[in-house]
């Protein structure tokens, strides 16, 4: 049996999955890794660009939206632990433009009707996505807030704002909260704030601490908001399935000719989107999964890791947003799974998705990691089926 305890001939099968999911045409192509116990199982299928030749390359760059979470939340965790940050301390020392809130009476009526805020926002809030701003679960403009933010900019996505850091703090400052700080659960708003926080605690802007502080030590050389003009033949396409056919279709992006360059809004959140490659996460799991230390040292002590991936949300927080995190929770800056529900799920597993594509999770009991990244974005807060296929496949390859 191989050291890793996982079944070549279901690896294999794994394989197979994920190549039928090209030939069905559900995504172009595809990268995937599964580690287990020091081995590296790596998947690749399909081509980088729709329609083209060029086959998919293990160190093919991915837009990975939503997966710099986490990334954003061990940059805050390195400035706690040097105490430049403190998790129940206000934030308004460094986001004046956040203090004196005030928050609406119901989340659907009119941006004048607020009452002041019971408490500041603080450090952890950010980090657990209970500061009181978020995705407004309900279609797309039917409230005032959600409009209000459209119109400044501030809505959830992986082309992010046009605006820089400031601007965007300041515009964020200027509309109410929607509910009271530490009430509930509200995605993605909370993870664009800490890279602002972060970049104001540190001195530095916040792409700069995040290379000098995380990519750099962890040897993730691929990772970043742009690449080098030599290495953009790299950069996989970006797709939307055809709501009709399920086909994949071009998806235009507002950077597209300009992915060689910084973003004017280097985003904690995921938009504009971090680029990375499947091994590049994986080092990023890597220290995760040892608890802080990776190969040249430590990033993290293990209680920072230990706090970033436990469940930290009351029921009451979770509720109306089950979508997000199933039976699970949520951490700072990425989901917890609970109970067993399903062959891929397992308590104590940890990671998050990338809206364009991208999925990684950690599971130390299992001594296991996975990455699985494609071009095309999912449509819902569920993964597309060749996203749920490959964990599946990865969890049945297990043979000890």
């Amino acid at each position: 049996m191989s050291p890793s305890g996982l079944s070549p001939a279901r690896l294999d099968r794994m394989r197979d999955v994920l190549g039928a999911a090209v030939e069905r045409g559900d995504v172009p192509g595809l990268v995937a890794l599964v580690h287990r116990r020091g081995e590296t199982h790596v998947t690749t299928a399909g081509a980088a660009q729709a329609g083209e030749g060029a086959p998919m390359r293990r160190d093919t760059v991915f837009r990975i939206a939503s997966m710099g979470k986490p990334i954003t939340a061990v940059a805050a965790m390195i400035l706690v632990e040097e105490c430049r940050l403190r998790l129940d301390d206000p934030v308004d020392d460094l986001l004046p433009e956040l203090s004196g809130r005030r928050v609406l009476r119901r989340v659907d009526g009119p941006l004048d009707d607020t009452v002041p805020a019971a408490r500041p926002i603080t450090v952890r809030d950010l980090l657990t996505f209970r500061a009181g701003f978020g995705v407004v679960m309900a279609p797309p403009g039917a409230y005032p807030i959600q409009r209000a933010m459209e119109e400044a900019g501030l809505t959830a996505g992986a082309d992010g704002p046009g605006c820089g850091p400031d601007e965007w703090i300041k515009r964020l400052g200027a509309l109410p909260l929607v509910h009271q700080p530490g009430a509930g659960w509200m995605y993605h708003t909370a993870a664009d704030v800490l890279g602002v926080l972060i970049a104001r605690a540190s001195g530095r802007p916040f792409d700069a601490f995040l290379r000098e502080r995380v990519l750099e030590p962890l040897g993730m050389r691929d990772t970043g908001f742009h690449l080098p003009t030599g290495e953009l033949g790299r950069l996989a396409g970006s797709y939307a399935p055809d709501p009709a056919t399920g086909a994949p279709l071009p998806r235009p992006h507002p950077r597209d000719g300009a992915w060689d360059r910084p973003p004017a809004f280097p985003s904690g959140g995921g938009g504009p989107s971090l680029l990375s490659t499947a091994d590049d996460y994986l080092a990023f799991c890597r220290m995760l999964l040892h608890k802080g230390r990776y190969d040249g040292g430590r990033l993290l002590s293990r209680p920072a890791v230990e706090l970033m991936t436990r469940d930290h949300l009351t029921p009451e927080q979770k509720a109306g947003n089950e979508v997000f995190f199933g039976s699970g929770g949520w951490g700072f800056c990425l989901a917890v799974d609970g109970d067993r529900d399903d062959l891929a799920t397992r308590t104590g597993r940890f990671g998050w998705s990338g809206g364009l594509g991208t999925s990684a999770c950690t599971d130390p009991a299992e001594e296991m990691i996975g990455v699985v990244m494609t071009q095309v974005a999912f449509t819902s807060p569920s993964a597309p089926r060749v996203i749920r296929d490959f964990w599946t496949s990865a969890y049945a390859a297990i043979d000890d």
